[in-house]
């Protein structure tokens, strides 16, 4: 007998079975001999690969084994180990949980087959056995075990096209970013790389302001990746300006700065109107806002052009603050001479509390190494 049902059945003219017997394994589980070559040879002859065990803990052996059974047909009344126990155990295994089971029960009560569904089982058939119905109510199960394995192939393959899309979108708005941000340094050739530099600062400071207390709760992963995305636009509003102002070699005059200073504001309204043709709120764009605008206010209250001042400055604008004052001491101008390393920290220790956030600050001189190194990979000699 187990050769019998045990043996590969010749494939059946029929819509399910016209695929290979390997991925239609059944698991009959009986203790009544009778039983399991009744169900063996129904199966085998319907075309399906079939293994047979006459007790739970063969059972759970099969189960386990390589090709994962397709479906079980599980008999409730077993001694040793009954049915139910016998689908908890095929539930708490990782390799089984997900094999549908029917039961096979010559009890025919509602409280017994209440019982097995809420138990997880798919189907439940009342012996005796009849062909016809066994064969259908199987029939259906492979059926919808086939359409849920299409159908999370289908929810893979549209959620790495998702993840595509994303990485794409990510890459086309890093790139538009930069190309935005290169061509307001385009109109001071003498500012080389500082809007790699100045990004780098922040995402420096950022990272090492994450589990200060003050910080904490608004540093997390998404804030800093968004913020060192927006961190190149922070002089964008520097497209605005007159060459004759931007270029000037000496002193501006203060009808000039005046000017000068309209570059936050300018930047800012740029992307305001950027935001309005998208019709929808773009969180690295709000951030980049943030700092345009906001990235030469002080922390007494005495910048522009607002004048906001203490936490009423944007953490971002607060960040971008030091950065940008940084590579601007250190940075050769056409009006001045770079500074050395040790006099710019002098000079933003000075600002601590009224040009600067204090904690920002102490944050900068305690890891002004790290910046120093960043100034030098982008070409700035210390």
């Amino acid at each position: 007998m187990p050769s019998l049902v045990m043996r590969r059945a010749e494939e059946v003219a029929s819509p399910l079975h016209r695929r290979s017997t390997d991925d239609e394994t059944l698991l009959v589980v009986d203790d009544s001999p009778e039983n399991l070559l009744q169900l063996g040879e129904l199966l085998a002859e319907a075309g399906y690969h079939v293994r047979v065990a006459n007790c739970g803990r063969v059972a759970l052996q099969l189960a386990a084994q390589s090709p994962k059974p397709s479906l079980i047909l599980l008999d409730i009344m077993m001694p040793e180990m009954d049915g139910h126990e016998v689908l908890r155990r095929l539930r708490n295994n990782l390799f089984t949980h997900d094999i549908p089971v029917i039961f096979l029960t010559a009890h025919d009560k509602a409280e017994d087959e209440e019982r097995a569904f809420n138990a997880g089982i798919v189907d439940y058939i009342i012996k005796p056995i009849r062909p016809a119905i066994v064969l259908a109510r199987v029939r259906n199960q492979l059926l919808l075990r086939h359409a849920r394995h299409w159908l999370l192939d289908q929810n893979h393959a549209l959620e790495a096209e998702v993840a595509r899309r994303l990485r794409e979108n990510d890459l086309i708005s890093a790139v538009s970013m930069r190309a935005l941000a290169h061509l307001a340094e385009t109109r001071d050739s003498e500012t080389g790389c500082h809007i790699q530099r100045t990004q780098n600062y922040v995402l420096a400071l950022a990272n090492r302001l994450a589990k200060h207390p003050r910080f904490a709760a608004t540093l997390d992963n998404k804030y800093i990746e968004t913020l060192a995305r927006s961190a190149p636009l922070h002089d964008i509003g520097k497209v605005g300006i007159p060459d004759h102002i931007l270029l000037k070699p000496g002193k501006l005059t203060p009808a000039e700065w005046e000017i000068m200073k309209t570059h936050t504001v300018l930047g800012s309204e740029a992307i305001t109107l950027a935001e309005r043709d998208l019709d929808a709120s773009v969180e690295f764009l709000a951030q980049a806002k943030e700092i345009v605008r906001w990235h030469h206010e002080r922390w007494d209250g005495s910048g522009y052009p607002d004048g906001l001042a203490g936490d009423n400055i944007p953490l971002s604008a607060r960040l971008m603050a030091v950065a940008d004052v940084f590579d601007a001491l250190i940075s050769k101008r056409v009006y001045k001479e770079a500074m050395p390393i040790p006099e710019v920290r002098r000079i933003i220790a000075a600002g601590r509390g009224s040009q600067f956030d204090p904690d920002i600050t102490d944050s900068f001189l305690e890891g002004c190494k790290e910046f120093e190194a960043i100034a030098l990979h982008f070409g700035i000699e210390t």
